[in-house]
């Protein structure tokens, strides 16, 4: 039997259009889900709600997270970005917030299975969501000991992210490892994802969320795949796998028309979708035309 499926997404203003491409994109070539969640500041709403639609809502923040969170113009910026204060920890970024947002989400819906996909992200071939289900199981994405392969800083940064998780979630050995979770279009079950919030209370003695705020090193995908992996013990629940499907370019130059029409043909025949990441300035017209959504 196929699990009822909802896909998530954290967004802000400054990645709007791309989160329009990324719904089209749905639209056309993407089946198997119930509904479609786009997360944003209570602030983003108003803009986001034009994309709202019979399977897809918009879903303010404030309905997610604690009172005591809660974003301001980040003066380092002169306000240009946001930052969220909590007097439970230290000031915390937009990419901490949007792991927020997907913790808390994956723990209150109905749908058994959950699938995150980043706003920048844009499918470009026919994908159902019942590929991440087999013999009773949700696929569980997992890159053995790929963390060792990375740079000085991003194996630095790997690991101490390891090393959280770890500890919230009350692993005593080892104290970090260098097994890969990270990934950009993932299921997870969001039954795995209650357990682990009530894993997490039990260790730290206070509510979940107020003890992910604690501190800014910060993986939703290594604390979920700790979890699973360390913890949780149900092989039963879970089909581990390697199997990237989101051909992603993280960092860089921002890509012409030509660069484009590269990357899109750098795809493996198993990758259903790529994601150019906003920070690169890719210019969103050029993305539409290479993906075919004019």
């Amino acid at each position: 039997m196929t699990l009822q499926s909802a896909i998530v997404t954290s967004s802000y203003r400054g990645d709007f259009e791309r989160c329009c491409l990324l719904c089209e994109s749905m639209d056309q070539r993407v089946t198997g889900q119930s509904r479609h969640l786009i997360m944003v500041e209570g602030a983003d709403v108003a803009l986001f709600r034009q994309l709202a639609g019979p399977r897809r809502e918009i879903v303010d923040e404030r309905d997610l997270l604690p009172r005591w969170l809660r974003p301001f113009p980040d003066p380092l910026s002169l306000g240009r970005r946001r930052i969220w204060l909590t007097p439970k920890g230290p000031p915390l970024r937009g990419w901490h917030v949007q792991q927020l947002r997907r913790l808390a989400i994956s723990a209150l819906l109905d749908e058994k299975v959950v699938v995150s996909v980043d706003s920048d992200v844009v499918f470009l071939r026919p994908f159902d969501l019942g590929w991440f289900q087999r013999n009773g199981g949700v696929d569980f994405f997992r890159r053995p000991g790929s963390v060792a392969f990375l740079d000085e800083p991003a194996r630095g940064e790997h690991r101490a992210w390891s090393r959280r998780a770890g500890a919230m979630l009350g692993i005593d050995a080892p104290a970090t490892t260098d097994e890969g979770y990270i990934g950009t279009l993932l299921p997870w079950r969001t039954d795995t994802v209650r357990e682990m919030k009530a894993r997490m209370e039990r260790v730290g003695g206070r509510a979940w969320m107020s003890i992910l705020v604690g501190g800014r090193a910060l993986s939703e995908c290594t604390l979920y795949g700790r979890f699973v992996a360390e913890v949780e013990d149900r092989p039963d629940r879970h089909v581990p796998t390697d199997v990237e499907l989101c051909h992603m370019y993280w960092n860089g130059a921002a890509l012409g028309a030509q660069a484009l029409a590269d990357f899109s043909r750098g795809l493996a025949p198993h990758q259903v979708a790529a994601g150019i990441q906003s920070f690169t300035g890719t210019d969103p017209a050029l993305i539409r035309r290479a993906v075919g959504l004019i």
